[in-house]
């Protein structure tokens, strides 16, 4: 020990305690070895808070300097079991982990020890709140009343007047009716105080004990410390009498409150926190108990149903451990103290932290020691023996930095005991391994929140705040350093920044009440948006009634100029058989690209092949005169015919040309009106096959036999009824929408004949041009219309086709943020830019497989910077405006195939329809919903869905070959 001294007065000149410092002597060699090699680089390690080699020295009495190592060794090998080194963090750590995971599960939620309690708050402040709001705070001998001011636009300013009251010793003790009673005549007195009994204000009540929500408003208690006849209640469902409930009878008739909100200290935590930081969605409380929460995934959340956004989990963390899973971490102390209290078995990670605890295992440890005759020379006094002696305020005063020392020896002098200097460096150096301890195993479960947010999001790195409150934390001088330093430690991929909180669990439940006030006011605004696109029965049968109607009036040769359904005869008038064979072109017209194919049809075994080349169409093409649309599209069969060695073939030709035409016959068509954007000049009113031939002759090169032009629609019908022979209904759903089916010939007016069928083109986008639809359509497709190329023009296909539909999200999208319920109320350039939102991020934001986090990518890229909040709002918005486009489609579709049933006279009937168009193929919900309306509204009808391969390409060609074989035919 005489070495010993000297070493420590060398290191530690001038050091005016030693507390919390161990030298951990380095290597195996016999000490007297070391002392010429020891430095206090290579040789002494300090170690603070970890773990500690065992020294295998003993002195035969004490050394006599003042500041002597060996009662700290003493010490340290006493409780040798409560340094906890970043191995063992790592493991707990690793443990909290798998016990989250049991708590969120629905099968594995009963038998886990953390409850892991959903709280039904699904929002952060986000600085929009404003209003007041009371609040009650009720955890322990006395509860607060509040009345919260939040300020308006956005100033994130929170004024608070309060009352406290007593609460008795006989409410405590008693049932949960006396207690609410007793609560609600407080609150009457308060609001009669501030002149409040005659407003109407939102309430929130923070309850700080384990309970079991059914929402944001209801709750269980499950254990709470004291109240313990409300074990069970439910505290938003109290007797009749009970006012805090509004769907209840009001006990003070001058109260009128809504309760909106009841939290947990540590929620009130978070949100207080999360005001004034929008990183903030962790909350711990270090105090006299200790808790966590944070916003956990829906769709990670088994005992609440839904999916979409987050919402904020309870952890009741300090029942971590009750399960045996901490047993080798547990001391002898732990166990004596757990036996010793209210509740064995119960809350054992909270009794190895909290401030309720943590004074009464240094009591324990200094007994033993006493016992042990390791301090006060072996004496002990009464107050030593007695349970609740020494208090964590004690523990914080002795762990002070400069008068650590001296408090410890007037703390223990109070305790009847006569320490000498190394009693009390001995005290204090115990004091800082129990609080130590307790700091790290906090640290070691919330690294293990913090990694599963960083999980959740799928983040390298994660850059995070936690709210933070509680006594330990806020009056022990060393404690929050401690945290923070290990934290960062375990995770050092999230950047954490700790926030205190100030009047969190007041405050805090006022702030959930205020979100919960917003949210809820924000819903039925955005609820009445949304409203406008859901569809009840009997509006879609009047759209079924409505479109059967005009599809007659189409049909008619006295109707047929003022029908909207123009009902074009195609004069294709006969299905593949089989029996097609040759070679075919055939060109695809139908958007800003243009297709040429090779198709090669061998006949008997149904085999086609196909060859093509895709050729951009430019804008200015696309809007500048029909003679320049035309010369570019005989440049890229020119450049076609070269790229597949076909220059001097003549071979037949149909023509996919996907706009309205009236046709005279299979290969005559006059174009009615330009679609999907193309305006080229001097070709409506035109016949667009004689167009193309004045280009062919103008280039001179080639001549080509255009036997037929065709509807991509009709296309669609064709390739299917090749393969399907019951297929005879052609219907795409893509950038623009359309049908066509095969009707009698004896109900067709326009065409001379009364045998057989004939492809009618419904051309059913103008569907509603004459108003008949305008009790459905909405201000934002009034503002699409008028904003787009034809206003007036093609109203059904604006309703439901993909060109138009992520621009009425668009349109939704900044009614809602002009209204402050998106975006923080910011409506950036881009949302302002027309067409910016396509109809495939309606497709990628409503995918199943897609989690809020993507979603929100998504609309970072359009430079919307949303919360998880708006995320959700965006994927309704894009689900309503889908689900209708789709129902309104198979109301169309239930008008055709119920006329086909009629028409033939059958009671039921088999038909299949071949589909198209990247709508129905690519959204992950379109196509159900159109199949399930069709089967709602015409249930007499067995309808099979068979998706079209190439209709536009493919279908020409089938359509060609289907034309030579007829002609050949009436030849013959």
């Amino acid at each position: 020990q005489g070495w010993a001294g000297a070493l420590c007065s060398r290191l530690m000149p001038g050091t005016q305690q030693a507390s919390g410092i161990v030298w951990r002597l380095a290597g195996k060699e016999p000490l007297g070895a070391h002392i010429k090699k020891l430095t206090p680089k290579s040789g002494i390690q300090l170690v603070m808070g970890m773990g500690i080699h065992r020294i295998d020295w003993r002195a035969s009495t004490p050394c006599s300097h003042p500041w002597s190592p060996w009662c700290l060794f003493q010490v340290d090998r006493f409780l040798y079991h409560m340094r906890l080194s970043d191995e063992t963090l790592l493991d707990i750590m690793a443990r909290f982990q798998a016990e989250m995971q049991k708590g969120l599960g629905k099968d594995t939620n009963p038998t886990a020890s953390v409850k892991m309690l959903p709280t039904f708050v699904r929002a952060i402040p986000d600085g929009s709140e404003n209003g007041e709001f009371l609040s009650l705070d009720l955890g322990g001998s006395k509860f607060r009343v509040l009345k919260v001011q939040v300020s308006e636009e956005g100033k994130r300013n929170v004024q608070m007047e309060s009352q406290f009251y007593p609460t008795p010793n006989e409410i405590i003790r008693g049932n949960g009716i006396e207690l609410f009673e007793y609560v609600a005549d407080c609150l009457a007195d308060f609001m009669n105080t501030k002149g409040l009994k005659h407003k109407r204000l939102p309430l929130g009540l923070t309850f700080s004990f384990p309970c079991r929500q059914t929402k944001l408003e209801e709750v269980r208690a499950i254990r709470p410390h004291t109240f313990a006849s409300s074990v069970g209640k439910d505290k938003g469902i109290m007797p009749p009498s009970h006012p805090l409930m509004p769907s209840r009878p009001v006990f003070h008739q001058d109260i009128n409150v809504d309760t909106l909100a009841l939290v947990n200290d540590t929620v009130g935590t978070m949100m207080t926190c999360a005001y004034d930081d929008p990183y903030c969605e962790v909350g711990v409380i270090i105090g006299t108990g200790t808790n966590a929460c944070y916003m956990e995934d829906m769709s990670n959340i088994d005992l609440v149903e839904g999916d979409e956004g987050r919402m904020c989990i309870n952890t009741e963390w300090g029942a971590f451990g009750d399960d045996g899973a901490l047993e080798d971490i547990r001391t002898e102390f732990d166990r004596e103290l757990d036996l010793g209290s209210l509740n064995p078995g119960k809350q054992l990670f909270e009794k190895m932290i909290s401030g309720l605890y943590l004074g009464e295992l240094v009591r324990l440890i200094l007994l033993k020691m006493a016992k042990a005759g390791l301090l006060f020379g072996g004496e002990k006094s009464s107050a030593l023996h007695t349970k609740g002696k020494i208090e964590t305020r004690h523990v914080a005063a002795m762990e002070k930095y400069k008068e650590g020392l001296a408090n410890t020896r007037e703390i223990l002098t109070d305790l009847g005991l006569e320490p000498s200097e190394a009693d009390c460096i001995a005290v204090q150096h115990v004091c800082t391994i129990v609080s130590f301890r307790s700091a790290n195993l906090c640290a070691a479960a919330l690294a293990a929140i913090l990694t599963r947010l960083r999980e959740n999001k799928k983040l390298v790195r994660l850059r995070t705040t936690v709210g933070m409150d509680g006594t330990l934390y806020k009056i022990h001088p060393q404690y929050p350093k401690r945290l923070h330093k290990v934290v960062r430690r375990l995770v050092p991929n999230c950047d954490v920044r700790f926030l205190l909180s100030e009047s969190g669990s007041a405050k805090g439940a006022a702030m959930v009440t205020a979100v919960a006030s917003r949210v809820q006011a924000q819903r039925k605004q955005i609820d009445l948006v949304l409203a406008l696109f859901r569809l009840t029965q009997e509006q879609l049968v009047g759209v079924q009634d409505k479109m059967r109607a005009e599809l007659e009036y189409g049909l008619k040769r006295d109707t047929h100029s003022l029908a909207t359904v123009k009902m074009l005869p195609t004069y294709v008038c006969g299905m593949p058989d089989g029996t097609e064979k040759g070679k075919f072109l055939a060109l695809d017209l139908g958007g800003t690209n243009f297709r040429v194919l090779l198709v090669k049809i061998r006949s008997g075994r149904r085999s086609v092949r196909m060859y093509n080349k895709i050729f951009a169409i430019p804008l200015e093409i696309m809007q500048g005169t029909g003679e320049e649309l035309f010369d570019h599209i005989v440049q890229c069969i020119a450049d076609f015919l070269d790229y597949m060695g076909l220059k001097g073939a003549q071979l037949p030709l149909g023509f996919t040309f996907s706009f309205p035409c009236r046709q005279a016959s299979i290969d005559k068509g006059t174009l009615i009106g330009w679609t999907k954007g193309f305006k080229a000049t001097d070709c409506e009113g035109e016949d667009v096959v004689d167009m193309l031939r004045e280009a062919i002759k103008r280039r001179n090169e080639f001549d080509l036999d255009i036997v037929a032009v065709v509807n991509d629609t009709v296309g669609t019908m064709m390739t299917c009824g090749y393969e399907d022979p019951n297929c005879e209904i052609g219907l795409i759903a893509g950038t623009g929408s359309n049908l066509c089916y095969m009707e009698e010939m004896r109900n067709i007016e326009l065409v001379e004949g009364d045998e057989g069928k004939m492809c009618i083109n419904t051309e059913w986008g103008g569907f509603g041009d004459n108003g008949c639809i305008d009790d459905i359509r909405t201000q934002y497709d009034k503002e699409v219309d008028e904003g787009s190329l034809n206003p007036g023009k093609q109203r059904y296909e604006k309703m439901t086709s993909g060109m138009y539909l992520g621009e009425i999200v668009r349109q939704i999208l900044i009614d809602l943020t002009k209204q402050g319920l998106l975006f923080r109320g910011q409506i950036s350039e881009r949302l302002r830019t027309r067409g910016i939102f396509e109809t495939k991020f309606l497709s990628q934001i409503e995918s199943d497989r897609l989690a809020l986090l993507q979603v929100r990518r998504i609309l970072q890229q359009l430079g919307l910077d949303s919360t998880c909040e708006d995320s959700i709002v965006v994927k309704e918005v894009c689900g309503a405006v889908s689900r209708r486009a789709a129902q309104l489609c198979g109301a169309g579709l239930a008008a055709i195939v119920e006329k086909r049933r009629e028409d033939q006279g059958l009671e039921r009937l088999r038909i299949t329809v071949g589909v198209d168009g990247t709508l129905y193929k690519l959204h992950p919900h379109f196509s159900r919903i159109l199949q399930e309306t069709v089967k709602e509204l015409a249930p007499r009808c067995d309808v099979t869905f068979m998706l079209s391969e190439d209709g536009s390409g493919k279908g020409a060609a089938l359509i060609t070959a289907v034309a030579k074989r007829l002609q050949q035919a009436w030849k013959n």
